[in-house]
């Protein structure tokens, strides 16, 4: 088994709560709570526009987001590379509903995200989708 390194005692300290302590608390509610608590999150820190979320993700110490794909009512993002045993235990709920919160707020269109894990790529795609016959009021 591959053994994740740390670059600091403070990340040591995010993963031991993002990676044990918050599964074994949450149990099998854990990707939904974690999808709301994003989107609670996404409303304490707002951002002003779409390119903002990568320097967001980065600060937060959540990997490196890149925009990968854009249509008329969806946003492709990639976040990684990472170390596989991290992608392959942690659930990415909480940058999900992140996602989804700011592009809703954003746009004004009812907006989901979700990621799905490419462990072979070292990396989790993230797609959000928005409905533009739901308008939100923000």
């Amino acid at each position: 088994m591959e053994k994740p390194t740390y670059d600091s005692p403070t990340r040591l300290g995010y993963e031991i709560l993002r990676d044990h302590v918050l599964p074994t608390i949450l149990g099998k509610h854990e990707d939904d709570i974690l999808y709301w608590s994003g989107k609670e999150v996404a409303r304490k820190f707002p951002i002003f526009e779409a390119d903002e979320l990568p320097s967001f993700f980065a600060e937060a110490g959540w990997g490196q987001l890149v925009l990968e794909k854009e249509d008329k009512d969806e946003l492709h993002f990639v976040l990684g590379p990472m170390e596989r045993l991290v992608i392959e235990n942690r659930s990415y709920q909480l940058e999900a509903g992140f996602i989804a919160e700011q592009l809703q707020k954003l746009n004004g269109f009812l907006t989901e995200c979700y990621g799905q894990k490419d462990i072979p790529h070292d990396r989790v795609r993230f797609i959000a989708k928005w409905d533009v016959k739901t308008v939100i009021d923000n």
